[in-house]
């Protein structure tokens, strides 16, 4: 076999465990209906994978790319972050068996999108939600979804960090918390773009504060190995009013 037929037969491998991990009979149901709605005409190609979920491109009836979340049925992960919802007054009568923590996890991205988008966050537009699939709006230029920032850098420098943290103040405001912010959550466009608000809770969470100071900990250390220095305590104080 040739390093040509090697590297594509990896390819289909790679390519048949992403969608494997998410295309069950349910997901591929409610793939359907959103067909059938016309809110999707197919999904084009995944975007990216993570341990709770895939996320893909997908095309509309009238040809505009969307994204499409779905997440896994596997949730071990999940388990581990039941904290992100126990203490949620949103999502107290959750019931900790498999299918409703995942479909939890679904909803409260698509709330937490609801409320970025009311403020004018930078982050994806929430469509639709059924189950554990989620549709938004395709972060991208052209036919391509942007790069995350750890895969590409500030490349605004400092003006990023000052995107960034001016949509954490906006959120804290508004009650929100990202509470899983770091580079691999942030795609750069014209502007950053901040991703995956499954774990995102409200100021009403025991543990709301602590998530704060660690979301910002975070930016802030991965900003200043690119020379662009803030102090945490006045960050937070900023953030805080």
């Amino acid at each position: 076999m040739t390093k040509k037929q090697l590297k594509e037969d990896y390819q289909l491998k790679e390519r048949f465990k992403t969608e494997s991990e998410v295309f069950d009979r349910e997901a591929l149901l409610d793939l359907s209906k959103l067909m059938k709605k016309g809110i999707l005409r197919c999904v084009d190609y995944p975007i990216s994978t993570g341990k709770e979920a895939n996320v893909f491109r997908a095309t509309t009836p009238d040809g505009t790319y969307v994204a499409v979340k779905i997440y896994k049925n596997e949730t071990a992960p999940f388990f581990r972050k039941i904290e992100y919802l126990e203490g949620d007054p949103r999502f107290e009568r959750i019931k900790r068996n498999d299918r409703d923590i995942v479909r939890a996890f679904a909803r409260k991205e698509f709330k937490n999108l609801e409320i970025c988008q009311k403020l004018g966050i930078h982050a994806p537009r929430p469509f639709y939600l059924i189950n554990r699939v989620l549709v938004m709006s395709f972060l991208g230029e052209g036919e391509l979804p942007y790069p995350t920032m750890n895969m590409v850098g500030p490349l605004h420098g400092e003006k990023d960090l000052d995107s960034i943290l001016e949509a954490v103040k906006m959120m804290y405001k508004a009650s929100l918390v990202h509470a899983d912010l770091s580079e691999y959550n942030i795609m750069i466009g014209d502007v950053p773009y901040l991703i995956d608000f499954g774990q995102g809770v409200i100021l009403r969470h025991p543990h709301a504060e602590r998530f704060l100071e660690r979301d910002v900990s975070i930016i802030l250390k991965y900003f200043r190995k690119h020379g662009i220095t803030r102090g945490l305590e006045e960050t937070l104080r900023w953030i805080r009013g």
